[in-house]
């Protein structure tokens, strides 16, 4: 009996000793990244808002719409191979102060976000991301062997904790993620924490600012990441075509960066990334002015609408720098989305994002607004 034992212990150890096909940190129990239900997913009836996944419920921008219709005969084409035409485009967007050269076009902010990963982590190597965040920058490291450190978010408000932060770097440490506006919070970081944190910025740690919300930021200390690029800081800013301009089913991204950190990002970047139905309706929408105008003022009259109903529904809130309001029901989150879709209106649990309890709904139009206050009423 003890022989037999000691046969199986050194079977099972040679077997742990033999080459694996597949990567240990990728063959092991993880929480991948869910995104919300898609219209398809909900068997219903009667009309259904989707006011789960922060699309723009205006549409999408009319000028990229045309742009489509335009360029549908060059499908049997093969489109720009390096997405220069895009980056000409954004470099005009931008003033002049970026040059072409430092901006990395891919197929959504997602996408962005995988490319920095693959850039600048691997096994051995950190990042440090804060909750509530968005899931990915939690995730894709660890596609990659790389570990994630998490410094949550402090406050009410939810404010970065820089020293929390600065404690965590080491050598390996390559890459700090901060989302601001935040999702799912909604909230943002006031450029006085974002100079303190560039300003103490070890050479080879890069910040990533993920700032696709920016277009609905109103705060007076609201600051993007360009003037840290233009100024040569190790910063990169990401951005996305899907929210504001309403092209999130065409998948377009975008990153800026220096001159050297963009060159080195683009080496990432594989040829013939953006279709070309994606790439004409991106130029086209950065056009596109009075769209964004009139999505911003939707917004601001949805906001200015549901906070009050919001608070005489006592239900607590948090106020929003984008095109969400991060909600907390005194239900089970689960189970208030359940009840929010029998009322026709979708709304999103954010658990997954760092944010327990709390819900993610989605600021529509009047129509829609509408009918989530009057579900709420239903449910609660």
């Amino acid at each position: 009996m003890y022989l037999c034992k000691c046969l199986l212990k050194l079977q099972t150890q040679q077997l742990a000793m033999q080459p694996s096909l597949f990567k240990s940190y990728l063959n092991r129990p993880s929480s991948p990244y869910k995104g919300g239900k898609s219209r398809s997913e909900i068997q219903s009836d009667k009309p259904i808002y989707k006011l789960s996944s922060n699309e723009n419920l205006l549409g999408s921008s009319p000028l990229a719409m045309q742009a489509v219709r335009d360029n549908l005969h060059l499908l049997h084409e093969y489109p720009d191979r390096t997405g220069e035409s895009l980056q000409v485009a954004l470099s005009a967007f931008y003033g002049g102060q970026l040059q072409p050269n430092q901006f990395v076009t891919a197929n959504s902010g997602v996408g962005i976000i995988e490319i920095i990963v693959n850039a600048f982590l691997e096994e051995g190597l950190e990042c440090i991301a804060s909750n509530p965040g968005f899931k990915p920058y939690f995730r894709f490291p660890e596609k990659v062997g790389a570990k994630v450190h998490d410094i949550p978010l402090v406050g009410a408000t939810y404010l970065l904790d820089i020293a929390g932060i600065l404690g965590a770097i080491n050598d390996n440490t390559r890459i700090i993620w901060i989302c601001s506006p935040n999702n799912p919070a909604g909230t943002y970081i006031p450029k006085y924490q974002i100079d303190e944190l560039v300003a103490q910025l070890p050479e080879h740690v890069v910040l990533v600012y993920d700032e696709v919300y920016y277009q609905f930021a109103t705060a007076e200390d609201y600051s993007t990441a360009l003037p840290y690029a233009v100024a040569g800081k190790n910063v990169i800013g990401i951005n996305s075509f899907s929210k504001a301009y309403g092209l999130a089913g065409l998948r377009v991204g975008y990153a800026y960066s220096t001159h050297e950190i963009a060159r080195y990002v683009n080496l990432m970047r594989r040829p013939f990334m953006l279709n070309t139905l994606s790439l004409e309706a991106a130029k086209a929408a950065l056009h596109d002015s009075a769209f964004i105008e009139k999505t911003v003022a939707n917004i601001n009259a949805g906001k200015a609408f549901l906070y009050p109903e919001l608070e005489k529904l006592g239900i607590p809130y948090w106020k929003s720098q984008t095109n969400f309001i991060l909600i907390k029901p005194a239900m089970d989150a689960l189970e208030f989305e359940a009840k929010m879709l029998e009322e026709g209106v979708m709304v999103r649990p954010v658990a997954n994002f760092g944010a327990p309890g709390c819900v993610r709904v989605t600021i529509g139009t009047e129509e829609a607004n509408e009918a989530f206050v009057a579900a709420l009423k239903m449910v609660l």
